[in-house]
């Protein structure tokens, strides 16, 4: 900030401003109510957390291969989204017309509720970001959506589909949906049509990363951090380990309650003697996270700060060889 946050009252309004900034993303599966079939506003089930999956491995890729970052951490909101944060240094210092730009690059579901077809590709040419992309969603898509959430399962699911087919082509798969029993048979049949892009431009709609540009343009919007308490669900906003993304389940994330039960355990096992003697309390207390169902998500934030940690002195390192002060 311009001026340390307590004296946010004895400044003029305008001078008090944000200097700089972790970039910040925020996936909804709210957002994706238009073609969830399973859940809506805001339930979730295994099936619809795919779409997070998803998003993840995405815009992840994209922001390394893509743009050069490092630092990135990934947190499940506690309820039904997920969080990235940037924290490279160059980063934090974006403008909010870069950070537009950015979260622009990264979008290709586009208009609200009364618009049908949200993704279009260009006839000639296939941005290499939206290849990469589509080879995520094509590994996802059968299990997903022609299985999972069984897109062409019915008359009504086809006809969504079909409106973003072009006009000329939906009375001849009309037909010859009706002659086929399950979502994965008509899928194939609407592959086999070979139109440019619309086989494509419909995977992307119905599983492509949905931004919330607001919060990530501005340097003042705010955001839960890591390890806050849902209010609705009273699970803990943890750090996702991508190393294990296709694993991650948040219905195993821990709430506040059970954290709570798993102290007072651990505090029964101390008072029968079972913790070792002689110890400051202060450090047994400091450890207890440690044997909490906690553990594992406070051991992926503790890593993501030690690589930051060693990005830091290295460019210490090299700052002092150059003289640069």
């Amino acid at each position: 900030f311009s001026h340390q946050p307590i004296q946010h009252n004895t400044v003029h309004m305008g001078a008090f401003q944000a200097q700089e900034k972790e970039l910040v993303f925020d996936i909804d599966l709210t957002d994706y109510d238009d073609v969830r079939q399973c859940c809506s506003s805001a339930d979730i089930c295994s099936k619809c957390w795919t779409l997070m999956t998803i998003a993840i491995h995405i815009i992840d890729r994209a922001l390394v291969e893509d743009f050069g970052v490092q630092h990135r951490l990934w947190v499940y909101s506690g309820r039904r989204g997920v969080h990235c944060w940037v924290c490279d240094d160059s980063v934090r210092k974006w403008s909010s017309t870069l950070r537009s730009a950015a979260v622009e690059y990264l979008s290709l579901v586009k208009g609200g509720e009364g618009t049908i077809k949200k993704v279009t590709l260009s006839d000639n040419y296939i941005h290499p970001f939206i290849r990469a992309s589509l080879d995520v969603v094509t590994r996802y898509f059968e299990e997903y959506a022609l299985v999972g959430q069984d897109i062409l399962g019915n008359k009504e699911k086809c006809e969504k589909v079909l409106a973003l087919v072009p006009e000329t082509d939906r009375d001849e798969l009309r037909k010859e949906f009706h002659k086929k029993h399950n979502s994965v048979q008509r899928w194939e049949v609407l592959e086999k049509k070979k139109m440019l892009h619309t086989e494509r431009e419909i995977m992307l709609q119905y599983c492509f990363p949905r931004l919330d540009m607001n919060v990530s343009k501005g340097i003042n919007h705010l955001l839960k951090s890591p390890f806050s308490v849902h209010p609705k669900t009273g699970r803990i906003s943890v750090p996702i380990d991508l190393k294990k993304l296709d694993d991650f389940d948040p219905f195993a994330v821990p709430t506040i309650s059970h954290l709570c039960h798993e102290l007072d355990m651990i505090g029964k096992d101390e008072g029968n003697g079972k913790e070792a003697e002689g110890l400051p309390e202060s450090s047994r207390k400091s450890r207890d996270y440690k044997k909490t169902s906690l553990a594992p998500y406070v051991k992926v934030f503790e890593q993501f700060v030690e690589e930051m940690e060693k990005s830091y002195k290295g460019r210490l390192k090299d700052s002092d060889m150059q003289m640069d002060f």
